[in-house]
């Protein structure tokens, strides 16, 4: 199997290079600048686990000119659009797509492009920046990707990516469930990002706050609310799990969406937080503090577009 990373972010740069390293066939399609940097520098990953620095094959899009068996897309969600041309030509009658965006649009934007056909169900869980070197950051243990047919079979192709992906130095699980583990995704991205965004503070800072607790409570639920109604109910055990995590004393737990605002960098709140808001007021939901946290992300986008020093 031959698989393309389109992106060598924090994310797609981690398991691609983990990838490489298990001998596994992967390139990267990457933009001219990052190519560069990569090429200078190579692929540096540090990590808890030990760090390494790889030289791997790249891609940027002038060069991309057949299809691959499978494509792993790690760009941000904003970028998705901008995306589709570059990575057109590596998508063949029978690749596979495993989306590792954020929210659930995307699957919306893809099959539209390219048919459903292509579409396999993923999530991944690793907590991951860039520095300013461009070196590829691992910030804890978590390295958790999961993956599946979207309709729950057990094909020859899913077989095929689940052999291609395991043991390659990161958790990899093939998933019967996918769909309901996307949108449980989405209801921790939403609710972490929404807490520590509205708030401008860590799981646990928020915790120790007068009402900060209930506060995270809150918003967790209304996000569930949203979900229960628009997508997959959430396991039970998922939620209890989801209640704990989001009110842990001293927790210094933050969304990758709080680490961008925190730098100054674009977020993803219209895809995160503003597609849920247009869902639940299309299911008639009232959300108060889902639309206080978009509100409130608003005001840090419009001030990094007219660059006005964004409010942190």
């Amino acid at each position: 199997m031959r698989l393309l990373v389109v992106g060598a972010g924090s994310t797609g740069g981690f398991i691609g290079a983990r990838l490489i390293q298990a001998g596994r066939d992967t390139t990267f399609m990457v933009r001219p600048a990052r190519a560069a940097q990569l090429r200078a520098r190579g692929l540096e990953i540090v990590s808890p686990n030990g760090t390494v620095t790889l030289a791997p094959p790249l891609l940027t899009a002038a060069q991309l000119t057949h299809p691959f068996d499978a494509i792993l897309l790690t760009v941000k969600a904003f970028q998705l659009e901008a995306t589709l041309d570059d990575m057109a030509p590596a998508v063949g009658p029978e690749t596979m797509i495993l989306p590792v965006l954020n929210g659930m649009r995307h699957l919306e934007v893809l099959a539209q492009r390219f048919g459903p056909h292509p579409l396999v169900g993923a999530t991944l869980r690793v907590s991951t920046m860039l520095d300013d070197a461009g070196r590829i950051v691992h910030l804890s243990g978590v390295q958790d990707l999961s993956y599946g047919e979207l309709d729950g079979s057990m094909t020859p192709r899913i077989r095929a990516l689940d052999e291609f992906l395991r043991g390659a130095g990161f958790d990899a699980r093939l998933s019967a469930v996918i769909w309901r583990e996307m949108w449980e995704k989405w209801v921790v991205l939403a609710a972490l990002g929404g807490i520590n965004c509205l708030m401008r503070g860590t799981i646990g800072e928020v915790e120790a706050a007068p009402g900060g607790a209930e506060f995270a409570l809150r918003f967790l639920d209304e996000v569930v609310a949203v979900v229960n109604a628009v997508g997959e109910r959430p396991a039970e055990e998922f939620l209890v799990s989801a209640r704990q995590i989001l009110t842990t004393k001293q927790s210094p737990l933050t969304s990758s969406m709080y680490r961008d605002l925190q730098g100054g960098r674009p977020v993803e709140a219209d895809q995160i937080i503003g597609d849920l808001q247009r869902r639940a007021r299309q299911a008639r939901i009232a959300t108060p503090l889902i639309d206080a946290a978009r509100a409130h992300l608003g005001v840090y986008e419009n001030a990094l577009a007219s660059s006005r020093p964004p409010p942190h």
